[in-house]
């Protein structure tokens, strides 16, 4: 039999008027509209409560509705069937593969007379109606992380200038057993993001199969309904956990109901008890923090009779995937164009790749100890990270052949060449490097002299040096004038002085 509406207020208030008017029950439920049943009903009800028309003026709906329809004189909440223990069942019921169904069975097998399937899901749906809202929510042990940052900052006092710094607060709270983390942190920026999450799984010990964030820049580069774009090095922490990321959709904060409460829960328990601490370092603070989340995870709930850290254990834990065997390390991705000169630039140093790459566009992977790069997803370069010294970082197997026979030029070198020849050359070499600011810049002459001296024999280049030494000729251009002065001679070992000429006047003229 289907269950009879209630009339609201102001059709019992015509009623009653119309009653009291002298109008037939018959007339009555034509004119309103209900059944004769209905208006008998309701006559009898305002009779038995000593109310008649006229109203009095200070009879509002809530205590009209009150006198007419309350249960007065009958016990409430005892019910005839014994029922389950209401607060097991809504735990039993986030485990995978659990359904009320399985629930009813398994009450039945134990009470036979007791409710049948619909009554008994009536019963559960009105306690779960009775618990917090992200309590009600159905979330699967092992499935979802939901993570945040408070908005509640945390001061923290320089100890020797007395500056206030305030540290961001992040939290994470597992779906279904509420198990709570929680740290903070400098800022929201990528690497304080990342080691967060980091941290978060060492402490869970062990890993769910979703993270449900915020949309903030470091986890989503942009948020959308249909195709969230994740922010990629976000994207390959998650890929060396295994799990997925599932974006919060804008603006729809009960996607994440879950750590919007545990963040007002934080806040009250952290932020609400530290507030008349003073911290002076970081690490201060998380280790208060840390004894406040404890306190948060063995708080008992009252409605379910079980604390967080008990929900974990039994059920959570079991259900997380197991942590890998090296702790994620924080890696950074940037896009780089590789420059004509076979190098990619990272923090204002630069990596050599392949010089079959130039101008070609390649991913940047930077931890704090190296650099890597990757073309078309296969790794083409691998460097130690530099934050001094040489700006350039260049593998002699990435030149081309003429640039690597450059690159393995050295001081030493060029004299060994030299002194193969003689002495007065060995000098030769060493003085046009000393007579430059940096060796390197004197490679170039140092290579141009001596294959000049490739097409004269040993005692020509000697003289020559040692000519050259003389009058301080330290380049190319002295050195071939020197040596085609000597070919024109051919009458002395001696060379000519560099520039003679009948029309100039020699050092003689001045004596």
């Amino acid at each position: 039999m289907p269950k009879r509406r209630r009339l609201t207020m102001r059709q019992l208030r015509q009623l009653l008027r119309l009653s009291a008017d002298g109008i037939s029950v018959r007339d009555i439920a034509t004119m309103l509209g209900i059944a004769r049943s209905t208006v008998q009903d309701n006559i009898e009800r305002a009779t038995a409560a000593g109310l008649s028309w006229p109203l009095p003026a200070e009879l509002t709906d809530d205590v009209l509705e009150h006198r007419l329809f309350s249960r007065q004189g009958v016990k409430q909440g005892i019910r005839r069937r014994a029922e389950p223990d209401w607060g097991a069942l809504a735990v039993e019921l986030k485990k995978p593969g659990v359904t009320l169904s399985i629930l009813w069975e398994e009450y039945r097998a134990v009470h036979p007379d007791g409710y049948a399937y619909s009554r008994f899901c009536d019963l559960f749906r009105g306690f779960e109606r009775r618990l917090t809202p992200t309590m009600r929510q159905h979330h699967v042990a092992g499935d979802k992380v939901f993570v945040d940052y408070s908005g509640k900052k945390l001061p923290i006092v320089d100890r020797k200038t007395g500056e206030i710094r305030e540290a961001e607060i992040f939290l994470g709270v597992l779906g279904a057993s509420s198990y709570t983390f929680s740290e903070a942190t400098w800022s929201q920026t990528l690497p304080d993001w990342i080691g967060s999450h980091v941290r978060m799984f060492r402490f869970f010990g062990g890993v769910p199969r979703l993270i449900v964030p915020d949309n903030l820049k470091s986890g989503v580069n942009r948020s959308s309904f249909y195709d969230p774009e994740i922010n990629r090095t976000f994207g390959m922490m998650a890929s060396h956990y295994g799990v997925g990321v599932l974006p919060a959709r804008p603006k729809r904060p009960k996607d994440k109901a879950k750590v919007e409460s545990g963040v007002r829960f934080a806040q009250s328990c952290i932020l609400g008890r530290l507030r008349n601490q003073t911290f002076f370092s970081l690490d201060e603070a998380n280790a208060a923090i840390r004894e406040a989340v404890e306190r948060i995870n063995t708080h008992v709930m009252r409605r379910l009779g079980q604390c967080r850290r008990d929900l974990f254990e039994t059920m959570e834990r079991p259900a997380l995937a197991v942590l890998p065997a090296e702790e994620y390390e924080f890696a950074e991705w940037r896009l780089a164009r590789v420059s004509t000169d076979y190098h990619v630039e990272f923090e204002r140093y630069f990596y050599s790749v392949p010089h079959s790459l130039i101008r070609e566009q390649v991913d940047v992977r930077a931890t704090s100890r190296t650099i890597e790069i990757f073309f078309k997803g296969k790794r083409v370069a691998a460097h130690q990270r530099r934050y001094g010294g040489a700006r350039f970082g260049t593998d002699p197997d990435h030149m081309p052949s003429s640039h690597r026979r450059y690159a393995e030029w050295s001081p030493e070198r060029f004299r060994r060449w030299a002194r193969s020849i003689g002495p007065q050359t060995e000098g030769l070499i060493i003085a046009i490097l000393a007579s430059r600011p940096h060796p390197e810049q004197g490679f170039r002459t140092c290579l141009g002299v001596l294959k000049l001296y490739q097409v004269i024999d040993t005692a020509q280049a000697e003289a020559v040096s040692a000519r050259a030494l003389e009058i301080g000729g330290l380049n190319c251009k002295s050195i071939g004038a020197l040596i085609k002065s000597y070919k024109a001679s051919r009458h002395t070992a001696e060379p000519a002085a560099v520039g003679e000429h009948a029309n100039l006047r020699g050092p003689g003229y001045f004596h």
